[in-house]
């Protein structure tokens, strides 16, 4: 009789314990899910009138005012091509996808965290924002990345058996042959170029009607970029810092 009730002690216990872990593994996230993340203030820019005679892709006319342009660029330490790409690739978005209100110090934020501006592996964009030579990712062969064999025959990356990110902003060329865009009107839309490639970045994550002055319209467009929460942390944490050095609309 002792035995049978030690053993009925102990069979509700194991209910309780397994009952207990069930409501634990229910209220755990989904292994794909992200969190949700405020969006970073948009930083303050002065932009130049509208200038006649610069046609492009996607029609790219505003630039930032050169005295803005010169004090923000110290501010931040962006170079001062890539801060005019950035704010002319988000102000572009804009216009193109009206209620998008992504910042320029978002698109410079990813720029950023993807390639130092242009400066990956030692280097650097000229006056015209192009890469002094190509800038390429490690190959997505997965091994520690996605696993992406290739899709565009080594054309953009070098390498015919697995895609590589390429560029400034580190687009694979699959996702560069469907958002590629000419953001300096010279008939080409070129991934290592960061006029283009800004352009096309800001237009990217506008796409589907996002609202980047959202949470959750942000962090979708950040996750749709690279598919992971501290990827996110570290481009609104950048983008913040940018908006502290430059101001925020009032």
């Amino acid at each position: 009789m002792l035995r049978f009730k030690r053993y009925l002690v102990l069979c509700l216990f194991l209910v309780c314990v397994l009952t207990a872990l069930s409501f634990w593994a229910i209220r755990q996230p989904a292994a794909d899910a992200h969190g949700v993340f405020s969006p970073p203030p948009r930083a303050d820019v002065k932009l130049d009138v509208l200038s006649a005679g610069m046609t492009t892709a996607v029609n790219v006319t505003r630039t930032p005012d050169a005295g803005w342009l010169e004090e923000a660029a110290a501010r931040t330490g962006i170079p001062a091509s890539s801060l005019r790409a950035y704010v002319a690739a988000a102000a572009t978005a804009n216009d193109s996808n009206p209620g998008c209100g992504i910042g320029w110090n978002t698109v410079a934020a990813v720029g950023f965290v993807e390639s130092a501006h242009g400066t990956y592996g030692g280097g650097s964009l000229d006056n015209e924002g192009q890469a002094s030579g190509p800038i390429v990712g490690p190959s997505l062969n997965g091994a520690g990345f996605a696993a992406i064999p290739d899709t565009d025959g080594g054309t953009l990356d070098g390498d015919a058996r697995w895609d590589h990110a390429v560029g400034p902003m580190q687009f694979i060329p699959s996702t560069w042959k469907i958002a590629g865009l000419d953001g300096n009107g010279d008939g080409v839309a070129d991934p290592f170029n960061l006029d283009d490639a800004a352009l096309a970045a800001a237009t990217y994550l506008c796409v589907h009607g996002r609202d980047l002055t959202t949470p959750q319209g942000w962090t979708d467009a950040i996750y749709s970029y690279n598919q992971s929460d501290a990827y996110i942390r570290q481009v609104r944490a950048q983008a913040t810092a940018y908006a502290a050095k430059t101001g925020t609309p009032s």
